[in-house]
C-alpha cells in the first residue's frame, strides 16, 4: 500500500491496474473459502454492494442458471448459491476474486470492466483512503509529501 498520502497532498495519478491491483489486494483480506467478493460486498454494504445492489427481478435474471436449476429458491438461497457458484467460478478460473473472473467471463456481472476510472478512486478512498485520480497509464511517480 502507499503510504504518506494524506488528505492535504494533491491527489495521486495513478494508473487503473494498479487501482485494481491495490484494491483486489485489499479485498482478498475481506474474503475467504466460504465467501465470495459478491457476498462480502452484499453483507458488508461496500464497494459494488454485490448482490444487493439487484432487485429480486435483477438477481434471477443474472443468476439465470441457477434459477433454472431452483426455481423455487427464495432470494436468500439465491444468494447463497450466487456465492457457492462464485468461488466455484473462482477455482475454475484459477482467479482469486469473483471480480476477476467476472472480468473474463461477463455472467452475473462486468467485475472490473463495470467500474469507471472515476468509481475506482471513489474505491480507493472508501476503502483504503487514498486520494488518487485514475486515469489508464497513470503515473508512478510518488507525491511530493512522500519524498
Amino acid at each position: 500500500m502507499i503510504t504518506g498520502m494524506g488528505a492535504s497532498s494533491s491527489p495521486r495519478v495513478v494508473a487503473r491496474a494498479w487501482a485494481i491491483r491495490s484494491l483486489r489486494e485489499f479485498l482478498l483480506t475481506l474474503t475467504d473459502e466460504d465467501h465470495s467478493m459478491c457476498r462480502v460486498a452484499g453483507d458488508r454494504g461496500i464497494f459494488c454492494q454485490g448482490f444487493r445492489k439487484l432487485n429480486d427481478d435483477e438477481l434471477k435474471k443474472h443468476l439465470s442458471g441457477i434459477v433454472k436449476r431452483r426455481p423455487g429458491a427464495n432470494r436468500w438461497q439465491l444468494e447463497a448459491l450466487g456465492n457457492q457458484w462464485e468461488l466455484a467460478r473462482q477455482t475454475v478460473n484459477r482467479l482469486p476474486l469473483a471480480c476477476d473472473v467476472q472480468q473474463k467471463e461477463h455472467e452475473t456481472c462486468g467485475g472490473w470492466d463495470d467500474f469507471s476510472n472515476e468509481d475506482l478512486a471513489r474505491y480507493c478512498a472508501e476503502l483504503l483512503g487514498l486520494d488518487v485520480v485514475v486515469t489508464p497509464q497513470g503515473t508512478l511517480t510518488p507525491p511530493a509529501s512522500a519524498g
